[in-house]
């Protein structure tokens, strides 16, 4: 069974998505409709603006949105997938290619997402850091034992987790998991707290947004952030949505789930492949491909 996942922020890199907008009718279509629809030429800053403007997160979260749904929908008439799965903002992506989701409401969520995220971060100083080489176990319990907010943001691979939270509480939290013997604990360049109690300002604001959106019963399960399980049913997946922006990305899980359920072949469709090596460390030792 063919699983199709989908990048999230972080896999942007200037000259994304150009070729096809030179090359494919259909895509050159979809990305001006796109400039229409988020009211400035997003196409500009994704074929030949610098690395700082497309790092924004208003402009980072609709261009990796956008290379990976028009990607898809080339594809279409080649490869279907039989669940589909996003990691962060790539879940938007993943329930546009099951049909849960119409590109130009797709679009729309997303935009507003980065607007409402960006608000969030500008509200008070916050940040990410990845720790690598412990358990989920042993990270859990030092964020639970931080003073301030700091929790675990991204559950990436077994041994690799990303923490989220208030600037002086990740600090705190890196130290102890280096005390603890992780191999790293490396602070990233993001704006903000993502997957943390500090975007409850941005999940108020998105929620509004989700319920006045339509959604659809999708062609295929969609695995989600939240619980890394399949819905289909479009109320749950409107909830789980709204939940995913203070709860942690459940990708470890995610993967193991979609293996268990009968994916043997990873499609990641997107900038980057950064989530093809995530999937080969989670399904190290299974009868499992992955593939670009």
């Amino acid at each position: 069974m063919k699983a199709f996942v989908f990048p999230g922020q972080g896999a942007q890199f200037v000259g994304m998505g150009k070729d096809l907008y030179e090359s494919n009718p259909v895509a050159h279509e979809m990305f001006e409709k796109a400039n229409d629809i988020l009211g400035f030429r997003i196409t500009d800053l994704m074929f030949d603006g610098d690395a700082e403007d497309l790092r924004q997160t208003k402009v980072t979260q609709p261009a990796v949105f956008l290379h990976s749904v028009i990607l898809a929908k080339t594809l279409e008439n080649e490869i279907k997938p039989d669940m589909t799965a996003g990691h962060s903002l790539g879940e938007f992506s993943a329930l546009v290619a099951a049909g849960a989701l119409t590109f130009e409401d797709g679009l729309k969520l997303v935009s507003a997402r980065a607007q409402a995220m960006q608000k969030a971060c500008e509200l008070k100083p916050s940040t990410m850091a990845a720790v690598l080489a412990l358990s989920d176990e042993v990270v859990e319990g030092i964020c639970a034992g931080i003073d301030g907010v700091v929790v675990c943001a991204n559950y990436n691979c077994p041994g690799q987790i990303v923490i989220s939270g208030e600037v002086e509480a990740v600090d705190a939290a890196c130290e102890k998991a280096l005390a603890a013997g992780a191999k790293r604990a490396l602070k990233l360049a993001v704006s903000g707290a993502f997957h943390s109690p500090c975007m409850e300002p941005a999940r108020a604001e998105l929620a509004e947004a989700i319920q006045n959106t339509p959604f659809h019963e999708p062609v295929c399960p969609v695995y989600q952030n939240v619980d890394a399980k399949p819905h289909t049913n479009p109320d749950e997946i409107k909830a789980n949505l709204v939940a995913q922006l203070t709860a942690p990305v459940r990708w470890t899980q995610t993967v193991q789930n979609m293996i268990a359920d009968g994916a043997d072949e990873f499609i990641e469709i997107g900038p980057g492949k950064v989530l093809q090596g995530l999937v080969s460390k989670i399904a190290r030792g299974t009868n499992v491909s992955g593939r670009q």
